[in-house]
């Protein structure tokens, strides 16, 4: 009788675990997680004894809301009670006040952590959608420098809060739509918490409305066309990103005060100021050299060729890839088109106020880099791989990301405070009007005024009509026991700007030393009819009255004062 063989079976082909980065397991995804965690603390532990600089005043240091329970209500019901509606921003500083007050060390590890953990969504997101090399794309976005400036920037909340409100929306969605796998159910769930996601992203910066075009865009990416479930789906999402973007851009104008001759550009002229931000974005983030607070402000030109090239070069990048995309892909497209989408809010298209200094800034690109450096990868690895030098991709990565880590470490200390930030912007700009005034004004606040006077001589020489500079001249030569030339200051910037409270108010306060007490009182009800809420003014003008004789007045205005202020 045959004897019976016995049947083995082999096992099923092992097979990574759905969603686990790299297809590695569980311990090599915390591994990479804990290391690109440590990394990026690492890269910006400068930055965390760093103190108030510019905007910090307005936004925490001196913002009155974040004092009690009143302030929250007005944070949220009166728009116009902060520089900007961003009220899920402006909350979070209320709560960081409430359990640690003032200490600039618990908002910098605030933006640092919220940083990390971007940049932990985006591993996921980018894994999620297969984007060749995803955690290296997250490790060079969470230490690249070109970031130093909203990670370490109190001010910057905006864009590292809505950044995260942003991937975590994202990943709701791919959720949502199962990785954009028409076989597989969709999660009603995860589309309720996209949307919810995307609002907070809006109440934290609106530079996010750019997300529902995103996801269209990458629809067209994996499956070749935009699917109707996902146009639909999207919709609610620009029903409500288009009117608050629109809203935040009145704002910038009529409240911020983005208008101006600054701004009185034709539509071309913002087509090649686009372009050409464009390009110089995309070159920080290729050489990020030389990076700084404010750079030049650019002076366009449509008569010269070189503004025209800008644009042209751009369309035919696009054209080009466009062309290309059955024999190169898609991606390259997709990585291009969500560059230059999601920087489209700063591009000059609308009124913002930073462009009155400069055309561009570092923080702009926060959440645009990822389509750029995810290009700059995904490159990467195609040319070794087709030239066979995969062996070098490891100690390339590891030198790129040690070079990217040291140029933030070292950026972080120029946002140690003011000083700093301004000295080095001259250092790099040393056209910046702006950077020699707020560095005099710091200079002013410790009595440093010898080198008050060098910086904002220097801001004259630049700007010889700007009323602020001419005021803080004034300023300046008041304390250095000059009161000829700082009358003579101060006249000049009420000349230039007659709506200039401050100015009224310190040449009432300086005539009264001199003794004449009745044109000191004319500027110093001036300067209270332009701005009734500054106690300094009505404590000047309260000396003034007093020296006049006047006592009974002068008594009430030191009444006002003290009201205005207590216990001063």
């Amino acid at each position: 009788m045959a004897k019976a063989r016995r049947k083995l079976v082999p096992a099923e082909p092992v097979k990574p675990a759905r969603g686990a980065p790299w297809g590695v397991g569980r311990g090599a995804w915390i591994s990479r997680g804990v290391l690109l965690c440590a990394l990026t603390l690492a890269a910006y532990t400068p930055a965390i004894p760093g103190r108030f600089i510019w905007d910090d005043d307005d936004y925490v240091e001196n913002n009155a809301m974040l004092r009690d329970f009143s302030g929250l209500r007005d944070i949220w019901l009166r728009p116009r009670s902060s520089p900007q509606y961003y009220p899920l921003v402006h909350t979070t500083y209320w709560l960081e006040y409430q359990l640690f007050g003032l200490a600039p060390h618990t908002f910098h590890l605030t933006n640092i952590g919220l940083h990390t953990a971007n940049a932990i969504l985006l591993w996921v997101v980018l894994r999620k959608l297969a984007v060749p090399g995803a955690w290296f794309v997250a490790l060079v976005f969470a230490v690249h420098p070109v970031h130093v400036e909203s990670v370490a920037w109190i001010t910057e909340r905006k864009n590292v809060l809505s950044g995260f409100f942003y991937f975590l929306a994202a990943l709701c969605f791919l959720q949502y739509t199962s990785d954009f796998d028409a076989s597989r159910p969709r999660r009603p769930w995860f589309y309720v918490l996209a949307l919810l996601s995307f609002l907070a992203a809006l109440l934290s910066k609106t530079v996010t409305a750019t997300l529902p075009a995103a996801i269209l865009l990458v629809s067209w990416w994996k499956r070749g066309r935009i699917d109707r479930h996902d146009a639909i789906a999207v919709a609610p999402m620009f029903l409500i990103a288009i009117p608050m973007g629109l809203y935040t851009a009145w704002l910038e104008k009529h409240h911020v005060g983005a208008v101006g001759a600054e701004w009185s550009l034709s539509l071309l002229e913002r087509s090649l100021i686009a372009a050409r931000a464009c390009w110089f974005y995309a070159g920080k983030l290729a050489y990020p050299w030389k990076l700084t607070f404010i750079y030049p402000r650019w002076q366009v030109s449509t008569s010269d060729p070189a503004w025209l090239l800008y644009l042209i070069a751009a369309l035919a990048l696009v054209g080009g890839l466009w062309t290309y995309r059955a024999r190169i892909g898609r991606g390259p497209l997709v990585g291009v088109l969500f560059f230059g989408g999601s920087l489209f809010p700063a591009l000059g298209f609308f009124n913002v106020l930073p462009h009155r200094y400069s055309f561009v800034a570092d923080h702009f690109q926060y959440l645009a880099s990822v389509g750029m450096l995810s290009l700059f990868v995904a490159g990467w690895l195609r040319a070794a791989a087709r030239y066979r030098l995969e062996r070098w991709s490891a100690p390339l990565a590891a030198t790129v990301v040690v070079v990217l880590s040291v140029m933030t470490w070292s950026q972080c200390w120029i946002y140690a405070d003011r000083e700093a930030l301004w000295t080095d912007t001259i250092r790099k700009n040393p056209h910046a009007e702006i950077a020699y005034t707020n560095l005099g004004m710091y200079y002013i606040e410790q009595e440093r005024y010898a080198e008050a006077l060098d910086a904002l001589q220097h801001s004259s020489r630049l700007s010889p009509h700007d009323a602020v500079t001419r005021n803080n001249l004034g300023v300046v030569y008041g304390h250095l026991e000059m009161p000829g030339a700082a009358i003579e200051h101060l006249r000049a910037a009420i000349q230039t700007d007659p709506t200039y409270s401050d100015a009224y108010n310190n040449l009432g306060a300086l005539l009264c030393d001199q003794g004449e007490t009745e044109e000191a009182i004319a500027h110093l009800r001036t300067a209270i009819r332009l701005r009734s809420n500054a106690a300094a003014y009505h404590y000047n003008l309260g000396r003034a009255l007093r020296l006049a004789g006047h006592q009974a007045e002068a008594q009430q205005s030191f009444e006002t004062a003290e009201r205005l202020s207590p216990g001063d």
